[in-house]
């Protein structure tokens, strides 16, 4: 009876690594087929689009981004992170998400000719008020999530967003070709918003009949609220940049930049979230162990950092004939602010990843702050950077997030378990390995002969390849050891 008590603790950490494994698998797996679906799209998209039009919907985003940042996740978050969960606290979570949208739906109706107003573009306020039936969507979203990811059921998930990414990206090709110009950018949202919502509630069999009852729902409203503190920050942070611009410069300056950005984001904002969302559930499971969340913090920090390194560092280097071919020469002007952005994009990842950890161990008050330290920072050096242009504006985050980061870390680092030697030595061998891969491609660059773009970039891409690959392989095989262990279920 002892040894069963024993290994009671074993047991249970080999059926979490499990279910993490699974949950990733599943969630990236799936999110990189639908992205390389959507990319395919979203690139094509955007070949036949203007700077313009971008820009127009980056004006609408504004507004969005600020409202959902109240659409009740935070609530589902609550739920997740809550060891038990009844039918009613369910059903009143339900209710709650039908309230909070359908109330955000109308008051974006109500904004919308105010945002127009301010970025002097009447088209904004007709595009905001087709968008307002997103919201209507959102709780037939966020409640099964909310149920899946309790269960650590990432599969049903992903299969629901491989179809929804997958019509979303078929509805925005066809409007391109069709014509519609900016209503393309509004129309293939919708499809996967509204797809994404049936299939998820089928899969999670969520419908149920509301209750708008509250009484004993305290907790999950404080600790939502916390989390919608903290987004509603983020909004500060991730839309003053657009919000400042859109007074500043013309739909077509700003175009180029927001399309830049999305370059450089497309890792922190597309694969990050899945990771996260895994990463929480994880780690809401071992709160009460600071060294296996130390541990796990360690471990997750120094896998994302593997992947996102040698993306953001060939970003920096390849961003002419990157942007000459994935976009077309139209764009050609996006470049220079592509290579200036992909330098702070490794510093925004790694704070990013704080949030889920310090949530998930119940202190979600710690976010909040943070957010609020960055709601203030980003602000004011986009209000600063915007004075000397575009490339200003784009060499603000790099002034801006290394601090912000070392602001998150030294707040965290004591409540997730782990010392910053150790968060420093764990990702080390990415940091090191992706730097060195940067020195070597902008050195080949520098000697090759004049060549096509095509011809430039499969050069460069195969040299950056082979450097990381071989840098890791030499000076960081541990890491890589760790890499192939956890794919085949032994790390």
């Amino acid at each position: 009876m002892a040894e069963s008590a024993d290994n009671a603790p074993a047991q249970r950490f080999d059926s979490l690594r499990d279910q993490v494994r699974s949950a990733v698998i599943w969630r990236s797996g799936t999110q990189f087929a639908g992205q390389l679906v959507t990319w395919a799209a979203t690139f094509l998209v955007i070949r036949i689009l203007s700077p313009q039009d971008y820009g127009l919907f980056a004006m609408t985003q504004v507004v969005l981004a600020l409202l959902n940042m109240l659409n009740g996740y935070g609530f589902a978050s609550a739920v997740i992170q809550r060891p038990h969960v009844d039918e009613r606290l369910k059903r009143q979570l339900f209710g709650l998400l039908l309230i909070l949208n359908l109330g955000l739906g109308a008051l974006q109706v109500a904004m919308a000719p105010l945002a127009a107003a301010y970025f002097r573009q009447p088209i904004v306020a007709d595009l905001l008020r087709v968008q307002a039936l997103l919201y209507v969507a959102t709780p037939f979203i966020a409640f099964p999530y909310a149920l899946l990811a309790r269960d650590m059921d990432f599969k049903g998930q992903a299969q629901a967003n491989l179809a929804s990414a997958t019509l979303g990206a078929l509805v925005s090709l066809a409007g391109a070709l069709a014509g519609w110009g900016v209503w393309t950018l509004i129309a293939a949202p919708m499809a996967l918003f509204w797809s994404r919502a049936i299939i998820m509630t089928w899969l999670a069999r969520s419908l149920m009949w509301p209750s708008f009852d509250f009484r004993g729902a305290g907790d999950v409203v404080r600790f939502g609220g916390l989390m919608a503190t903290s987004q509603l920050f983020w909004f500060l942070q991730s839309q003053a940049d657009v919000f400042v611009a859109g007074r500043h410069l013309d739909p077509h300056t700003l175009g180029l930049y927001t399309t830049a950005l999305f370059l450089t984001q497309v890792f922190v904002a597309k694969f990050l979230p899945t990771l996260n969302d895994v990463a929480f559930s994880a780690y809401a499971r071992i709160q009460d162990d600071a060294a296996a969340m130390g541990a796990a913090f360690a471990k997750s920090s120094r896998i994302v950092m593997v992947a996102a390194m040698p993306f953001y560092a060939g970003l920096a280097v390849t961003a002419g004939p990157l942007v000459q071919v994935v976009l077309g020469e139209k764009w050609l002007e996006a470049a220079p602010l592509v290579a200036v952005l992909a330098v702070a994009m490794p510093f925004m990842t790694l704070q990013t990843l704080f949030a889920p950890a310090t949530n998930a161990r119940g202190l979600p008050a710690i976010a909040a702050r943070l957010g609020a330290v960055g709601g203030v920072l980003l602000p004011i050096a986009f209000v600063i950077g915007v004075q000397f242009g575009v490339t200003g504006l784009a060499l603000a985050w790099v002034a801006v997030w290394p601090l912000y980061l070392a602001i998150t870390a030294a707040r965290s680092l004591r409540e997730v378990g782990l010392g910053a030697r150790a968060l420093a030595a764990a990702i080390a061998p990415p940091v090191l390995a992706g730097l060195g891969m940067a020195v070597v491609v902008a050195l080949i660059d520098a000697a090759l002969p004049p060549l096509s773009p095509l011809s430039r970039l499969a050069i460069l891409v195969a040299a950056g390849a082979l450097t990381y690959g071989g840098w890791l392989a030499l000076f960081a095989r541990e890491t890589l050891a760790e890499l192939v262990a956890f794919v085949r279920r032994r790390g």
